[in-house]
């Protein structure tokens, strides 16, 4: 077979979230043919996304079907025009934000939920605990391990659950107080990104702090944001701050993935009642009312407290609704961040299609 019929062959596949084949939709960026061996690379940018996966399968099924041998590779082309050496974290795919509009809603406890939910479905992740103020994230994970230094003055970040990790908490003391203005503020975060030896990751999530002020701005202004998380709990106080974030985020034209909602139903472990302590379909009604993605509730379980004080992620835990929760989460981030890049890849095919010098 040829290019031609090779392409004709890979219109069967379908993206099931932008609703066209891939070739219609652009996401197939090259074929090259070698008798019956077909090398093709799809814009895919969110490694181990459960449709993106099915996707790739997809174009492996119909190639074989035919007598070929497929050697499929991703790659999202790059729409900016800054070189490896002006991009800030050239070697990361994806940056995800994790933010909510007050604290007390458990937006760390999703983070590190979400990282060592996608390391376990085999992405390579990194975690930034940019929570200055208060970074909790090792005792989380249970990292007692600060970073090794470089001779260049890099830092080499402890991994857990196969997550590489920075944290303010790595340098300071374990119960000093950190007291910092705006300019501190930006200069750390700068370091704690541009300075450490990430390498190669599919994910680096960041975990800030709550509320709209200096380090989100700094992180929004500075990193690639490719989408935000907002953590929010059912009750009424919760969404109001949350529509904060939600416009901070707007401002800075920057695509929210979706809204998690923590603190759900109460399954009493005793009688086996279930209790809406703090409200009841809160986050699913604010995702509906801004049109945003509802990536699902996580109940209120004293498991997931446990998780966090002990050290180890309630995600990583086989057989329980709450555990369920977090993977599903951990799954609908991935897709969203895929549908982001698959729907700029997409657009721009199109324009370009359309454009009359073309």
């Amino acid at each position: 077979m040829d290019e031609a019929a090779i392409r004709d062959r890979l219109r069967t596949v379908d993206d099931p979230e932008l609703g066209d084949d891939i070739v219609s939709l652009g996401l197939v960026n090259d074929i090259d043919v070698d008798g019956d061996h077909v090398a093709v690379d799809l814009a895919l940018g969110a490694p181990y996304s459960p449709t993106e996966s099915d996707i790739a399968a997809d174009v492996r099924r119909v190639l074989t079907e035919v007598g070929l041998e497929p050697d499929l590779t991703a790659s999202v082309p790059d729409r900016d025009d800054l070189t490896s050496e002006e991009q800030v974290l050239p070697n990361v795919k994806n940056v995800i934000a994790v933010a909510s509009g007050k604290g007390g809603v458990g937006k760390s406890t999703v983070a590190v939920n979400l990282v060592a939910g996608l390391s376990q479905l085999g992405a390579r992740v990194g975690l930034f605990d940019a929570d200055v103020y208060g970074p909790n994230v090792p005792r989380m994970v249970a990292a007692d391990e600060p970073p090794m230094a470089t001779e260049d003055e890099t830092l080499v970040p402890p991994e857990k659950y196969g997550v590489k990790l920075m944290s303010m908490a790595f340098l300071t003391g374990e119960d000093d107080p950190v007291i910092w203005r705006g300019p501190m503020v930006h200069k750390v975060i700068t370091q704690l990104t541009e300075d450490v030896e990430w390498g190669y990751l599919d994910y680096l999530v960041v975990d800030l702090p709550p509320g709209t002020g200096d380090t989100q701005l700094t992180m929004l202004q500075t990193m690639p944001v490719t989408g935000a998380v907002i953590v929010t709990t059912p009750q009424g106080v919760a969404l109001d701050d949350a529509r904060k974030g939600l416009e901070m985020f707007a401002k800075h034209d920057t695509v929210v993935l979706g809204i998690a909602e923590n603190m759900s139903t109460f399954v009493c472990p005793d009688c086996g009642g279930e209790h809406d302590i703090f409200g009841s379909g809160g986050g699913e009604g604010f995702a509906e009312e801004h049109d945003m993605p509802f990536l699902g509730s996580i109940p209120l379980d004293p498991a997931v407290r446990e998780g966090g004080d002990g050290g180890k992620p309630t995600v990583l835990k086989e057989g329980d609704d709450t555990s369920d929760a977090l993977r599903m989460l951990t799954e609908n981030v991935a897709n969203n961040t895929g549908i982001v890049h698959r729907q700029g890849v997409s657009q721009t095919h199109r324009s370009e299609a359309a454009s009359p010098d073309r």
